[in-house]
């Protein structure tokens, strides 16, 4: 039994790089201003790592969806699975050429392409969807910052997040 409502932890889990960064950061400007010794230079540096992970953490907390979805999504040596109540797949990251974001009145899905292999479609609430951040930002000349406006903006739609090509993403 909690005695913390679960919509509380829920938020507190989806916020939960920014509030760990927080944490560091108010307890490094209290060490910077009240140690001595080596303490204000450990505290400056708790400050400035603290910010960047709230930085880094608001990011990722507008990525999540919360989870609950159908399936399962896994990281494993490069390649990207998707285990679904009726359909998944395996993608190797490197082979990626598309991906774009599928809004409609039944919820939102990542779609992945790759040459040679169907495509592989990932609701954006689906269980452990949150490394799929990770995977896009590694991939080269994504714009983070469009791909977290439309994953904000519910929209019914495709939205080319990203292409090998960049002329795709140019003719939509």
């Amino acid at each position: 039994m909690s005695f913390i409502r679960p919509e509380i932890l829920r938020a507190a889990n989806r916020w939960r790089e920014s509030l760990v960064g927080a944490g560091a950061a108010a307890f490094g400007a209290w060490l910077g201003l009240t140690g001595a010794g080596a303490a204000p230079i450990i505290g400056t540096v708790l400050v400035v790592g603290g910010a960047l992970l709230v930085f880094a953490g608001f990011q990722r907390a507008r990525f999540r969806r919360g989870g609950g979805g159908a399936g399962i999504v896994g990281l494993d040596e490069g390649r990207l699975t998707y285990f679904g109540p009726v359909e998944g797949g395996v993608i190797a990251v490197a082979d990626l050429t598309a991906v774009d974001l599928l809004t409609g009145s039944s919820g939102s899905a990542w779609v992945l392409r790759s040459d040679g292999a169907p495509p592989l479609a990932i609701p954006v609430d689906a269980e452990r969807a949150e490394v799929l951040f990770d995977v896009f930002g590694s991939l080269p000349g994504l714009d983070t910052g469009a791909m977290l406006r439309a994953v904000e903006d519910q929209t019914p739609g495709r939205i080319a997040i990203w292409a090998r090509d960049p002329r795709r993403i140019a003719a939509h």
